[in-house]
């Protein structure tokens, strides 16, 4: 692969690419060599969080909601040949209308900010808070849609599915978690290429904090994660409220039925675009994508489909795969170089010799 200005100028066979004169070479022999990875759902709350997520292989994220000024000064200055963090790409506020006209107003905001994709919550937290009304939602759909823009919804339930889809709603940025799936939401999601987004990991973080996890010892999580959170998460308070939350049992069965939700969406034909909600407290940036790929793979989907998800199929979902999500000639140079191959088992994703942005190698 030869690179120049940040960019892939040739990728292939050896006998087929020609290497400039003068070129700089590094030897990745031995490494397998893949495109970084895509997060198609994520938080940056400061520029350093796109620092964290490169460390572990998450060449770009995009954050859905509620970014700092400084989070969408580092996007403006992202297209650089000498870029060596993340690539990050915004929505801005969530948006939580009170009324239509409101609704409207909001999506004119987010134009003016220049967001990458609206966002919207339509869930109620177990029945605990109140929900957004169908009446709101296809106000910022339709104003969304006539300003050219699209749609991201956090959503948990099989009915809001069916009436978000109806509305136009672009992207589901969550699973599915109380009903199996049916023909008519696949249906639909196919017909109008809705990508569709498990976020595996955040159900984990709702109750695995009842107890120290087994990764708090695992070298590559010490190595670059939040040490306030760490340190947090292993509260003895913290934990024992964790363990006698109702709502943490509850998302044990919703994490059971959104693994079942993404095989049968997968094997149906649905583009899987990955994606973690990695951000907020307790979801630890960079680390928590390696094991949703993992979690995938439990899921049934095969390692090579898991690939795809979280490269090419995450970048086209979220319409940025003219620069990236795979590497051939014209695209940023994003890339992760492994010590064995994922294709054999998606956990070698963990065994990351280096890991390279605009053609740049990113410090771990």
């Amino acid at each position: 692969m030869v690179v120049r200005g940040g960019r892939v100028l040739a990728a292939g066979a050896a006998a087929s690419v020609a290497i400039p004169a003068g070129a700089e070479r590094v030897d990745l022999s031995g490494k397998t060599v893949m495109p970084g990875l895509v997060n198609a759902h994520g938080h940056v709350n400061t520029p350093a969080d796109l620092t964290t997520y490169a460390q572990y292989g998450v060449t770009t994220v995009f954050s859905l909601g509620n970014e700092p000024a400084s989070v969408f000064a580092a996007r403006a200055t992202q297209n650089s040949a000498a870029l060596d963090h993340a690539r990050v790409f915004l929505a801005g506020p969530v948006l939580a209308p009170n009324t239509a006209a409101e609704a409207r107003s909001m999506v004119a905001s987010d134009a003016d900010q220049k967001v990458d994709i609206v966002k919207i919550r339509v869930d109620d937290n177990l029945g605990t808070a109140p929900k957004m009304s169908p009446e709101l939602y296809r106000a910022v759909i339709d104003e969304a849609h006539k300003r050219g823009m699209r749609v991201a919804t956090h959503l948990f339930y099989l009915g809001d599915a069916r009436l978000l889809l109806a509305a136009g709603s672009d992207l589901v940025a969550h699973s599915i978690r109380d009903y199996v799936v049916d023909a008519g939401v696949i249906g639909v999601l196919k017909s109008r290429n809705v990508c569709y987004v498990p976020t595996l990991m955040r159900e984990v973080s709702t109750f695995v904090y009842e107890s120290t996890p087994m990764w708090f010892n695992d070298p590559l999580f010490l190595s670059h994660a939040n040490k306030e959170w760490v340190a947090q998460m292993q509260e003895p308070d913290r934990q024992q409220a964790m363990a006698a939350s109702p709502s943490a049992q509850r998302y044990k069965v919703a994490l059971e039925m959104a693994s079942r939700n993404l095989k049968t969406l997968s094997d149906a034909g649905v583009t899987i675009a990955m994606g973690t909600d990695t951000g907020p407290t307790g979801r630890f940036q960079g680390y928590f994508e390696l094991m949703e790929l993992e979690l995938m793979a439990a899921a049934g989907l095969t390692p090579a489909q898991v690939i795809t998800a979280a490269t090419r199929a995450a970048a086209r979902c979220m319409k940025v795969d003219r620069d990236l999500g795979t590497l051939e000639a014209g695209k940023w140079a994003d890339f992760v170089a492994l010590d064995a191959s994922p294709l054999t088992s998606i956990s070698n994703v963990r065994q990351i010799s280096s890991v390279w942005i605009a053609g740049n190698r990113v410090a771990r």
